[in-house]
This record gives C-alpha cells, structure tokens and sequence, in this order.
C-alpha cells in the first residue's frame, strides 16, 4: 500500500469518527442535560526527504484526539415539580452511584423514600461536602431550592447542591446511564451557582445541523471512494504498460 492509500485511509477514520459522534447526538436530541459532542482532530506532518518530488515530502495525515462537549446551553423545559433544577452555567450535579462518584447535568430531584435528595435514576444527591442531603421527617411537602443550590426545609437550609465544574470537559466522559465520570472537578462556591427552579435543561442539539453534517460525511466518503478507486485505476494502467514493455 503506497502513501496516497495510507492518507485516504487515515481521512475515512476520520469520517467514522465524525459519524460515530453525529449518529449519537442524533440519538440523544431528546435527552435531559445532554451536550452535543464535538469531534477534535489534529494534523500529523510525516516528512521524507527521499521522495524525489519536493511537495511530496511531507505527508499530512489525520488524527482521532477523541471529542469535547459543546457548552452551549440547552431550552428550558417546564416540569412541573419544583425541586427540578436547571444548571445556567457551568456545572454538574454531583451524585453517588454503586461504582462510584458521577455527574449530570439532567436535573431531576426527587425525595426517595428514605427521605434523601436522589436523581431521576435514585442516585443520592451529593451536597457541597460530598455527603447525601436527608431532608427531615415531615418536610418533604415543604422543600424547595434556591438559585445558590441551596435545599430549604420548613425551619431553614438542610443543605446545598454540590454542584461540580471541571476546567477541561474533555475529560468528562459519558457513562451511558445519564451520568458522566470525570476527573479534576471543583465544587462551585454559592456565588458561582446560578439555577432556575421548575424545569431542567433540555439537550443542546439540534437536529438541522447534525443531518446537514451527516450529508457532509456522506458527501465527503463519497469522494473518498471514488479517489480510491482512481487511484487503483492508475496501478492497475502502470502495471499494464509496463508489461507490455516487457
């Protein structure tokens, strides 16, 4: 297989991983809290100097530096329920699930049977110290939530949401239960938290612009193929005209 093979190759995984990623934020346009993801791809230059061309010498090639989540925030939706939070901002609710710490944006609040502060998946809640949030015997019909995150009872705060933000969301992956993990977070301080009562967030994505990307990737596979099939047609006329030499 010569370079011009390996860099078309290259550029189909390329397109893969851009469908990969457009095919799942089509699949998640109605899902709570979640981010539309965003392919990054970095440029490799191999250099040779013993091509005998000088443009030849340096061959770029594509590579897969995974994928971000786009910040942009998501449609209010009206839930009904006050204790339903929506992240304006930054952040992540912080909840404890059986394998471990997660996050998610999807801001739900129920109060669980054993009087805790949970998920719409039951995960406990997690407070500013990491801890659940019990709500106290004979309150739970008076609960309700700041915008600072935090969770008033009929005598005062019981506690606060622990809202965690991370500098780099590349490193927030998700877990496919309406959670993410992640590394390097901070708790956000009262003044950095901003939420709206009533609703959550509804998903970023936008169908119209993920087709048109999907048309894209087909578009440019497309072209992929035929450029392959171009360049198969040249092997194959050298090798005849050279045997014909022969």
């Amino acid at each position: 297989m010569d370079v011009s093979s390996y860099v078309l190759l290259s550029h189909e995984q390329a397109l893969r991983r851009r469908l990969d990623v457009a095919a799942n934020n089509m699949a998640n346009t109605d899902t709570v809290g979640f981010r539309r993801e965003r392919p990054v791809f970095r440029e490799y230059v191999e250099r040779s100097q013993q091509a005998v061309i000088r443009d030849a010498r340096n061959t770029s090639f594509v590579l897969d530096f995974g994928a971000v989540h786009d910040t942009t925030p998501g449609p209010f939706q009206a839930t009904g329920n006050p204790l339903d939070v929506m992240i304006q901002g930054p952040g992540y609710l912080t909840v404890r699930t059986p394998s471990g710490t997660a996050y998610t944006r999807a801001g739900f609040v129920k109060i669980s049977a054993d009087r805790q502060l949970t998920s719409a998946a039951g995960y406990p809640i997690l407070d500013d110290r990491g801890e659940p949030i019990s709500v106290p015997q004979g309150e739970e019909a008076r609960v309700t939530i700041t915008g600072d995150g935090t969770v008033m009872g009929a005598n005062g705060a019981i506690g606060r949401l622990g809202l965690t933000a991370f500098a780099n969301e590349a490193g927030v992956t998700p877990r496919g239960d309406g959670v993410m993990t992640g590394t390097g977070g901070r708790v956000l301080a009262p003044s950095e938290v901003t939420l709206k009562t009533g609703g959550v967030e509804g998903s970023n994505v936008e169908p119209i612009v993920e087709t048109t990307s999907l048309i894209d990737i087909l578009r440019s596979y497309q072209v992929s193929q035929q450029m392959s099939q171009s360049l198969d047609d040249m092997r194959r006329d050298a090798i005849q005209r050279l045997g014909r030499l022969g």
